[in-house]
């Protein structure tokens, strides 16, 4: 393939004096993993990829595609898990590329303090993930089933229509009050959980598809932990869910990730 036809894939940057050679191949499964070592204290994980595989409309729809997307995706973030067991990483984006090394040398030429501030901030930390499911059903029923419960001596002293009415009212005022008591719960828990965590992040919220009986996701937190405080962390997340579990909200914990969350903002090049 001539060299025109070609781009340099960017998987991260790393400390170069920690990141040795790399085995294995891109996430085109063909070209091999490269280090470009243009600082001693940072270096960028490469491989070559076809330019077409990724520029231009037929790129644009293999991009759509699962069936494309998911094992180069997996590959991408095989290879950042790698090189972060060896060293601090900053970790982009798939389907990052730049024309020529050429491009990524002054690519790094200018963003190299910016790179190497990050990895003093995030070596010896890890990004963890935390999801907030809501079952709206069953925190629906909890909420009714509590406020009949606090009322039922007042309900029982009423005529039954009147009972009927106002327990309808209480049904119905439901949704608000869960919205309410859903909110302040998890401001709650976040300021709770960041007291553990060296830094914090909300991010997007993803649903998931299909939906799984009814649960969606609610929230979505990104932490950055001190390395070995995820035990401690995992608990309080135990504690958490058994006191609201049983009201339809859980919260799940995923990691340890590369810090994709806290990464500072770049301007990335592009493969013409």
């Amino acid at each position: 393939m001539e060299k025109s036809q070609t781009a340099l894939y960017l998987f991260c940057f790393a400390r170069s004096d920690l990141v040795g050679e790399l085995q294995g191949s891109g996430v085109d499964g063909r070209h091999p993993l490269s280090v470009l070592r243009r600082f001693p204290d940072v270096c960028a994980v490469v491989s070559e990829v076809a330019r077409q595989d990724f520029c231009g409309p037929a790129a644009e729809l293999q991009m759509q595609q699962l069936a494309w997307v998911g094992p180069r995706a997996l590959r991408h973030e095989e290879v950042v898990e790698e090189v972060m067991r060896h060293s601090p990483v900053l970790p982009v984006r798939f389907g990052t590329l730049f024309s020529s090394q050429k491009s990524l040398t002054e690519f790094l030429d200018t963003h190299r303090q910016t790179i190497s501030q990050f990895f003093e901030r995030v070596a010896d930390q890890e990004e963890w993930s935390v999801k907030g499911l809501l079952d709206r059903r069953e925190a629906a029923q909890a909420l009714i089933s509590a406020n009949l419960a606090a009322q039922q001596e007042q309900l029982a002293a009423l005529p039954p229509g009147t009972r009927y009415f106002q327990e309808q009212q209480i049904r119905g005022g439901a949704e608000k009050e869960l919205s309410l008591w859903l909110n302040e719960t998890c401001q709650q828990v976040a300021s709770d959980l960041r007291k553990q965590a060296s830094d914090f992040r909300e991010c997007q919220v993803v649903p998931r598809e299909p939906p799984e009986s009814g649960i969606e996701v609610v929230l979505n937190w990104a932490f950055l932990l001190p390395r070995g405080a995820s035990a401690a962390f995992r608990l309080r997340i135990d504690q958490v869910n058994q006191n609201h579990a049983t009201r339809g909200l859980v919260f799940e914990l995923s990691g340890p990730w590369p810090p994709y969350r806290f990464v500072p903002p770049l301007s990335m090049g592009t493969a013409p």
